[in-house]
C-alpha cells in the first residue's frame, strides 16, 4: 500500500543526502524513480539536486503551475516511488494532487523539505503535508550548543534577522540551524511578550 511520506529536518540535516540514499536503493533494484526539486531553487543548477557534499542528481521542476496528478498520470511506465526535493514550496493543490498520485495511481510519494521559515511559520506546502501525510518523520540536526536543531535562523552580514521576505534561496551563508532557546536568545526575543 503506498503512502505519502513527509521527512522533514532543519538546514544541514541531511535530507537531500536520504533522498539521494532512497532513489539509488530504487534504482539499485531495477526500479524507476522520478526526482522532483523546486524550479526556484537555483544555488547549484537548476534541475540539479545538490547536497552540500556535492553528490548530484538530475531532477524534474517543478513550479506553482506544476500538476503532479496529471504528469504522473499521463507516463507510459508507472513508476516505482515520486520523490520530492524542497517540498516546502509546494502548494496545497499541490500537496493534494501529491496524495491523489499515492491513493489513486498506487505510487509512494516522498516529500523532503523544511518544516518552518526563519520566523517559525509554515512554509505553503509544510503545513498541508503535515495535515495530510501519511507519515511524518523529522530528519534531526544539532545546534552549536548540542541541543536538536529545529529553526533556520536568517542571517545577514553574520547577524541574524527575524524580517524579510518569507523566500530567500541560500544556504550557510544564510541560514544557520538552531535550537529554538538559541533562537530566542540571538534574536532578542523578550519572554512572555
Amino acid at each position: 500500500m503506498s503512502k505519502l511520506y513527509f521527512r522533514y529536518g532543519a538546514m544541514g540535516s541531511g535530507k537531500t543526502i536520504d533522498l539521494l540514499k532512497v532513489a539509488y536503493n530504487y534504482k539499485e533494484r531495477g526500479q524507476k524513480v522520478i526526482i522532483f526539486t523546486a524550479k526556484i531553487d537555483n544555488r547549484y543548477e537548476v534541475g540539479k539536486i545538490t547536497t552540500r557534499i556535492g553528490i548530484q542528481a538530475d531532477a524534474l521542476t517543478f513550479d506553482n503551475e506544476t500538476n503532479f496528478y496529471r504528469q504522473i498520470k499521463q507516463l507510459e511506465e508507472k513508476p516505482d516511488c515520486i520523490l520530492i526535493d524542497e517540498s516546502q514550496f509546494l502548494n496545497r493543490k499541490q500537496v493534494l494532487q501529491l496524495s491523489d498520485v499515492v491513493d489513486f495511481l498506487d505510487v509512494p510519494v516522498i516529500c523532503y523539505g523544511l518544516r518552518s521559515d526563519f520566523q517559525m511559520k509554515f512554509f505553503t506546502g509544510s503545513g498541508p503535508l503535515m495535515e495530510m501525510a501519511d507519515k511524518i518523520e523529522e530528519i534531526k540536526t544539532i545546534c552549536e550548543c548540542g541541543k536538536k536543531a529545529t529553526i533556520n535562523m536568517r542571517m545577514i552580514d553574520g547577524v541574524p534577522t527575524t524580517t524579510g521576505s518569507q523566500v530567500l534561496i541560500g544556504g550557510n551563508d544564510s541560514y544557520k540551524s538552531v535550537c529554538r532557546k538559541c533562537y530566542k536568545k540571538l534574536t532578542h526575543h523578550v519572554p512572555g511578550i
